[in-house]
């Protein structure tokens, strides 16, 4: 797959079926350094297979994926976050038993090779809680550090599991609706975040809510049964019929 100029992330004929299922059906995905890119379709397009694909959690039936002109095909999730992809989750990826800073703490450790060993230094182990603490102060949690992470609000619980994506420094941040659950300030709240991590990281996020995406996003890609229907801006995907049709009328 030859590496387009400025191209961050790569995806090549990307294809994964379920028997007769083609939950994602040869999909070229392009995603340019620095941007903001969406990909939206409705239920049952394979948006979050394809996320699958990309970090590792799924293998995929057939074609390729690069990262930073690496072929990352079929790596482990671990392999995956040390090249550097983090990831959010849809539902909720947190210990709700642990304190917000001993979940980002395992988190930083889960890219290292710190191991879970009783006789660690504690200078590593007050290293580790150095830099959970300066990414807890990214998404503004850090007053929120000893508390345990389901006392959390739902929009503190959504925070947090996109501060585990961004523990590891990655380039790349995949968001797997960020805004679900939350209510419109909880919203604003996370708009602002993205805004601001998207200054030096690139970020691919996954959401339902079309203004959003419409908003934010730099380019966007449409999923129907998943196949690529469309990729542009947010105003050439607004204009697409296409892509109207898809949604019943459009926007």
């Amino acid at each position: 797959m030859p590496i387009a100029d400025g191209q961050i992330l790569q995806t090549e004929r990307l294809s994964k079926h379920f028997g007769a299922l083609r939950a994602v059906d040869g999909v070229n995905l392009s995603v340019k350094k620095g941007e903001i890119h969406s990909i939206i379709g409705p239920n049952g397009a394979g948006k979050t297979t394809l996320f699958n694909l990309l970090t590792g959690f799924a293998s995929p039936t057939a074609g390729c994926i690069r990262f930073n002109g690496r072929e990352i095909t079929g790596l482990p999730p671990y392999q995956i976050c040390k090249r550097g992809i983090g990831r959010s989750f849809q539902i909720f990826n947190i210990f709700a038993d642990l304190s917000v800073l001993e979940n980002v703490r395992l988190a930083i450790q889960s890219g290292t090779n710190i191991n879970y060993c009783f006789w660690r230094s504690l200078g590593k182990t007050r290293t580790l809680e150095e830099e959970a603490m300066r990414a807890l102060a990214q998404v503004g949690l850090q007053d929120k550090a000893g508390l345990i992470a389901r006392t959390l609000s739902n929009g503190e619980k959504r925070i947090l599991d996109i501060g585990l994506g961004l523990a590891t420094n990655p380039d790349l941040l995949l968001l797997d609706e960020p805004m679900s659950s939350l209510a419109g300030h909880e919203i604003e709240i996370i708009i602002r975040l993205i805004r601001g991590f998207a200054r030096r990281i690139t970020i691919v996020l996954i959401e339902h809510n079309i203004d959003v995406v419409l908003d934010i996003s730099d380019r966007i890609t449409v999923l129907n049964q998943g196949t690529m229907v469309a990729e542009g801006s947010p105003a050439e995907i607004q204009n697409n019929a296409e892509v109207q049709k898809i949604y019943l009328g459009g926007y």
